[in-house]
């Protein structure tokens, strides 16, 4: 079997939890024997491929384009939604600017605006850009919905959610498809803390992109107080070097800033730490989460979006917006034994190859859907 990945033109440049997913399915994929291409153009030739997988419904402005071409060469077409509800965050923890917009209009409307923004200020004037800027955001994701033949969300709570959104994905078959670590890399029997880290023993450890939806701000005035140290491992955002300006104002002294560190190489960090925070306004799962968990790490994190399907009980879990509580839970994680079954949990249910199977499912699926529909033009 021969697939195509098409995914967002910035999933390199710009790379988030959606670039380690395509990775590691590629790569997963390959293990089982399917070929599999990345590409970030707009309209490739994919006749040479027997499924078009296309990834994150939440920027329509690249995949619609790409879901018309796949339907052009008649391909059978799986979309990985990525598709989370940041509406929590739009409204409170956004620039004031864009709160009160929210006020006045929909979350459908404020994306809107930040592709148009993105076209200004970034450049993106792409054909996927100017066709999605003259049709809108709802419309452009409902017909990348009915160009799929199978969905592949990341979690039940996730299809639910999309189910309830748009009805175009209720006739759709769907697979439910985990994030998931890479356990031959984070393996804690494996992996020793170099001399490098030992001044770290035992810190509090937050491994993401500094941006304002992942909250460090509220983490670093959090740990004002503690007795413990707090590593930030990851490098600012676009577009949000002003907020990180601000993180490193506002941190205390036993806040340390490390910028970026190469993928294999986090397994260091988390064995290093006790506690590891991702205190987000907004995640499908956070993948440092999976990766600390099955490290051995405690676990700090919300419950917004869809980190209670992964974690369930096995998680401290606190309100983005409130210091106190992130405090409290950070102590609570600290403090308290660390659940017995977290590490096997992730393990068993969240491992890449268990993640390639049921891509591979969703293709099958995509292939035997695809073959009942009428050729469009």
């Amino acid at each position: 079997m021969r697939i195509m990945f098409q995914t967002r033109t910035t999933i390199f440049s710009v790379p988030g939890g959606d670039t380690t997913q395509i990775l590691k399915t590629q790569e997963y994929l390959a293990k089982q024997g399917v070929t599999v291409a990345v590409s970030t153009e707009l309209t490739p030739d994919v006749s040479g491929f027997d499924v078009v997988h296309l990834f994150n419904l939440l920027r329509p402005q690249d995949v619609l384009v790409q879901a018309r071409n796949a339907r052009r060469y008649n391909k059978p077409t799986a979309l990985s939604t990525i598709h989370g509800d940041y509406s929590e965050y739009e409204r409170k923890a956004r620039t004031l600017p864009v709160r009160l917009l929210y006020r006045v209009m929909s979350n459908a409307g404020i994306e809107y605006l930040k592709t148009a923004a993105r076209a200004v200020v970034s450049g993106e004037r792409h054909e996927g850009a100017r066709a999605y800027l003259r049709q809108g955001h709802v419309r452009s994701q409902c017909e990348i919905l009915s160009l799929s033949d199978v969905l592949l969300p990341n979690s039940q709570s996730e299809a639910d959610r999309v189910q309830r959104e748009f009805p175009e994905a209720l006739s759709k078959p769907y697979v439910v498809v985990p994030n998931a670590v890479d356990v031959g890399i984070f393996d804690p029997e494996r992996v020793s803390v170099p001399r490098s880290l030992e001044q770290y023993q035992g810190c509090v450890l937050c491994v993401a992109r500094i941006e304002v939806r992942k909250n460090q701000l509220n983490l670093v005035r959090a740990m004002k107080g503690l007795p413990w140290q707090l590593v930030i491992v990851g490098t600012p955002a676009p577009n949000h070097r002003a907020y990180y300006e601000r993180v490193r104002r506002e941190a205390p002294s036993n806040v340390h800033f490390l910028g970026r560190v190469e993928h294999p190489q986090l397994a260091q960090f988390y064995k290093t730490a006790r506690v590891h925070c991702l205190i987000s306004w907004c995640e499908s799962t956070g993948l440092s989460s999976l990766e600390a968990g099955v490290m051995g790490c405690r676990l700090v994190i919300t419950d917004k979006g869809d980190t209670r399907d992964y974690f369930g009980d096995r998680a401290i879990y606190c309100e983005p917006d409130s210091a106190m509580s992130i405090r409290q839970a950070i102590r609570t994680a600290y403090e308290t034994p660390l659940p017995t079954d977290l590490a096997s949990h992730i393990r068993t249910n969240f491992n890449w190859d268990q993640t390639a199977h049921m891509t591979l499912e969703g293709y099958r699926l995509a292939l035997a859907q695809h073959a009942d529909l009428p050729v469009k033009p």
